[in-house]
């Protein structure tokens, strides 16, 4: 049986396609500003916002309006006929300053190529050496296969204000196997997943490439 269209995605990825064709922008200049690869941003068009909420909210910043108006296709708090608001300024951050929003540990998003598309799933984070680090079941979603290609990100949206940052970095996972490493790791801040169960795999993500973006402020 053929599965439906959802119908909201479809409208969202209508609105999405026609604010950007009223700014000018292009799929790659949309994506480069919500820091996300082409691809990735016609997957999240094609299957809906709850693939990854947050990166729709990075969206719309970039595209110069706010999730919920992005979702209703209006401003709630507007007066009938008054246009959209302009887009805000974007600010590209340097490597530094994407580890110190980064911090020493945290929850973020990791990005594993998995069939057809690629698999994005929350985790606790912790930072080594400017590496990253979390645990995870062997055969779990989030652990990837030894030496492949993976992305993380962290970001931080406030849709009231319009404005946010986010930080993605691009790499290769590699399994830590060594056992008094693992014992190190285990007592860093914010290493323990919140998650239950047992989570004896350690994966490391060593960047190849750290980039960030701040939206509306600099």
């Amino acid at each position: 049986m053929t599965e439906r269209p959802d119908p909201v995605a479809i409208a969202i990825a209508h609105r999405i396609v026609q604010r950007r064709d009223q700014l000018g922008l292009s799929e790659a200049t949309l994506a480069y500003r919500a820091n996300m690869a082409p691809a990735y941003l016609r997957q999240l068009l094609s299957t809906g916002p709850q693939f990854d909420p947050p990166a729709f909210a990075r969206i719309a910043a970039a595209l110069g309006t706010s999730w919920p108006e992005l979702l209703s296709g209006h401003r709630p708090d507007a007066p009938p006929g008054q246009a959209d608001a302009e887009p805000r300024p974007l600010f590209h951050l340097t490597e530094p300053q994407c580890w110190e929003l980064i911090g020493s540990h945290g929850v973020g998003r990791v990005g594993l190529p998995v069939g057809p598309a690629p698999v994005v799933l929350p985790v606790n984070y912790a930072v080594d050496a400017r590496t990253i680090v979390y645990r995870t079941a062997p055969r779990g979603s989030a652990a990837p296969a030894e030496g492949s290609p993976a992305s993380f990100q962290v970001d931080h949206i406030d849709d009231h204000r319009s404005d946010g940052w986010s930080v993605l970095i691009l790499g290769e996972a590699h399994h830590i196997d060594d056992p008094q490493e693992q014992h190190r790791l285990a007592a860093l801040p914010g290493a323990t997943p919140w998650a239950g169960g047992s989570r004896p795999l350690w994966v490391r993500i060593r960047p190849a490439e750290v980039t960030g973006r701040r939206i509306g402020t600099g």
